[in-house]
């Protein structure tokens, strides 16, 4: 049975579909206007995960998530590159698009875009200025706020406590509102902007309303799951809860999960493109396995913050190693196996706890970081398996079943590339002809071949032993 910790109730709450058998998701997506960076890959990584757990448990899901095609910050990086605002969105798309995959992210059913959806938004627009919701004011459109009655209810804010900081807010476009607390649905262009036609003058939609009108429009007026990250509980997911549940009279959302922050530094400081302490997906993985990237955000629960270093990078790098150098054994040791006569019951039992284990785990808010501890505890369990004499190929099929699911689920996903004992035997002897002839930098290089299959070389003055790491 899953439960998911429902922000909006603060509790963890059995998860119970809309239709049996089928889950669906609306996770908000990047603002296209630059590369992501590793906070904005955490949502994504985290949101991907969840939906491969679904998938392993038996469920369909449908995952919807949108890309914001415009923006104040792709106008500005339009004039900044001397290009169109579409064509900013269509470059980082494009990016997007090559970053995750590198990342293992399975492409969501679907990616809306806002520039598509232009009609839904007035059309959406229109009913909230019809039930009393929304007005026009100077060719603006704004969202009565105070009109819907439980705002603040998903970020645990009373109407009071954000009256206050409203009231702080100064600028042309709080003269046009009635109340300090309203937010834009639709925005008067400004000259040179890109704009579309609508029956308040022209102008785009404003951020919020984007969502809303995508969400409902490819999951229903009542969906199952809705997330994203913490920074979006407030205004933007609140604002979304107000102009949907008015507009259509249902619950937008049956669950709502946030993802916590990427921190950097020795002060843990939030990793965001505002404060400038941020570091591109598409650099990074230059430099680091995206294979590591991902094991490393993966394996965290989603809620936990996650600190970025050198040094958690180089755990996750190690941990993630010893993982492949499991998964090289066994198929190793598989190729060289017989079905063995003895009864093999007891091992079978064995795998099947482990499974109960994970699943207990993973069924618990999605908790990665437990789910991930007990992969270790398989690759422990197969290593000792390995080590005996006679070994059952059906425990070995089912082990290695479980050890390949459960990773898959992380996004990590092994090839065979181990090494045979004949070619062990005959890089050792090229070696040691290059370690005579003076030939370091191949003899080096054979070194860490084997170091990165996990294969120990101890030399004696007998000659070059070795063994695999376990």
């Amino acid at each position: 049975m899953i439960k998911i910790y429902n922000t909006l109730t603060r509790e963890k709450e059995k998860f119970v579909p809309i239709v049996e058998g089928q889950v669906g998701m609306y996770v908000c997506g990047p603002t296209v206007y630059n590369y992501i960076h590793i906070g904005n890959a955490r949502s994504t990584i985290a949101f991907d995960t969840i939906r491969r757990y679904f998938e392993y448990r038996g469920y369909q899901v449908k995952y919807v998530s949108n890309f914001t095609d415009v923006d104040d910050k792709i106008i500005r990086a339009a004039k900044d590159l001397g290009i169109t605002a579409p064509e900013v969105a269509d470059r980082f798309i494009q990016a997007f698009e090559e970053d995750t995959k590198a990342l293992n992210v399975e492409p969501a059913t679907l990616h809306p875009r806002v520039m598509d959806h232009m009609p839904d938004i007035l059309s959406f627009i229109q009913v909230l200025i019809e039930k009393g919701y929304a007005y026009e004011a100077q060719g603006d459109v704004y969202y009565r706020t105070r009109r819907f009655k439980d705002y603040g209810q998903l970020s645990d804010q009373s109407i009071d406590e954000l009256e206050i900081g409203a009231s702080q807010r100064t600028g042309e476009e709080q003269q046009l509102k009635e109340d300090p607390l309203d937010f834009a649905l639709w925005k008067n262009a400004k000259p040179g902007e890109i704009f579309w036609e609508s029956p308040w003058g022209n102008g785009r939609p404003g951020w919020h309303i984007e969502c809303s009108v995508m969400a409902t429009k490819h999951l229903g007026e009542t969906i199952d799951i809705h997330g994203g990250g913490q920074d979006l509980e407030f205004p933007h997911h609140e604002n979304e809860i107000a102009q949907s549940e008015a507009k259509t009279g249902q619950k937008f959302a049956n669950y709502w999960m946030h993802n916590g922050y990427v921190t950097i530094g020795e002060e843990d400081q939030k990793m965001s493109k505002s404060l400038g302490n941020f570091i591109t997906v598409h650099e990074m993985i230059q430099t680091v396995d995206p294979q590591v990237l991902r094991f490393f955000m993966a394996t965290t629960q989603y809620r936990r913050p996650i600190r970025y270093s050198e040094a958690t990078i180089k755990e996750a790098a190690t941990n993630l190693q010893r993982l492949k150098n499991t998964y090289d054994n066994v198929q190793f040791r598989k190729d060289s196996a017989a079905s063995s006569l003895a009864d093999d019951s007891d091992k079978m039992a064995e795998l099947t706890e482990l499974e109960t284990r994970f699943i207990q785990e993973m069924d618990d808010d999605f908790n990665a970081a437990n789910g991930i501890t007990v992969v270790y505890e398989l690759a422990k369990w197969l290593n000792t398996y390995l080590e005996q004499e006679q070994v059952s190929l059906p425990v070995l099929d089912q082990a290695i079943t479980l050890y390949a699911q459960w990773l898959a689920i992380f996004g990590i996903f092994f090839t065979s590339e181990a090494l045979l004992d004949e070619d062990i035997e005959q890089l050792i002897e090229e070696r040691n002809q290059a370690r005579q002839a003076k030939n370091f930098a191949r003899s080096d290089e054979i070194r860490d071949l084997f170091k990165e299959k996990g294969i120990i070389l101890e030399d004696t003055p007998q000659g070059t032993r070795w063994r695999r790491e376990v």
